[in-house]
């Protein structure tokens, strides 16, 4: 997004975290009324022309969006979503990208609440790993031709009872309206707006070994210490390392051993 769109997603962000900071608002419960929206819109784009229409007031696109909402929603979601349209949007699409995204952070809110957003930061990594590494599954939860119910139960016999809640929910949502994204795009996209919701950054570490507890902790204090912010740390183990290790920061990559790479953090902040 840019322009104008990004604007009003930066002023929806807002107004969703002032709703959710009040505890009496249901943010799993949201985020399921937002997904919905974001179906419908995606599906009648007639009716989202008319209300991303530069033409029309925001007062006059908010009231149609209540009339048509406000007896499917609840109260909040629908007063979210009249905020949005009153809001201007460089394309129309803009509007439903941006009711995706916040219906994926009331979840993460969810988790949030509940105690468990490390827990779904960390099954979303590692359900991308596993996706990653089995052609057939990948093959089955991308094909085309396969209804969203039979991938929703296929993903409910994957994760059911294995992953959080807000897990299954998010995946769930990528893989039965991937809405044009690769499930690899859309899962990196999820993982950082868990990040982001701790105001953290994410570091995909790639090592020939599994690291022990201390190195976890020395390479993530380092880490946090360079980039001036805490790093959640996505572990993954690759014997083609030749016993390195490979640390992924947004697009900057260090390579080189966990020794080594201590020692230079170390150096950098010291000089």
């Amino acid at each position: 997004m840019n322009g104008a769109s990004r604007e009003a997603l930066a002023a929806a962000r807002e107004r969703l975290d002032a709703l959710t900071d009040n505890t009496s608002v249901d943010a799993a419960q949201l985020a399921a009324e937002l997904a919905a929206v974001t179906a419908l819109l995606d599906r009648e784009v007639s009716l989202r022309r008319v209300l991303t229409d530069p033409a029309q007031s925001g007062e006059a696109k908010a009231e149609l969006a209540q009339r048509l909402l406000g007896t499917q929603i609840s109260g909040t979601a629908a007063d979210l979503v009249a905020g949005l349209v009153r809001s201007r949007w460089s394309q129309s699409r803009d509007l439903v990208d941006a009711l995706e995204q916040l219906a994926d952070v009331a979840d993460l809110t969810a988790a949030q609440r509940a105690g468990t957003l490390d827990d779904v930061e960390d099954e979303l990594f590692r359900f991308g790993r596993i996706v990653t590494s089995n052609v057939e599954l990948r093959a089955a939860l991308t094909d085309r031709k396969a209804t969203a119910s039979a991938k929703g139960e296929l993903l409910r016999s994957l994760l059911g009872g294995r992953a959080d809640a807000a897990t299954e929910r998010l995946v769930t949502r990528l893989v039965t309206a991937p809405r044009g994204r690769s499930l690899e795009a859309g899962l990196e996209s999820l993982s950082k707006l868990a990040a982001a919701r701790r105001d953290r950054m994410v570091a995909v570490v790639t090592s020939a070994v599994p690291l022990s507890d201390p190195q976890r902790q020395r390479l993530g204090a380092a880490l946090a210490k360079l980039y001036g912010r805490t790093m959640h740390l996505n572990l993954d183990v690759d014997p083609e390392v030749l016993g390195g290790i490979r640390v992924q920061v947004g697009d900057e990559v260090i390579n080189g051993s966990l020794a080594d790479r201590i020692e230079d953090v170390a150096r950098r902040m010291a000089s």
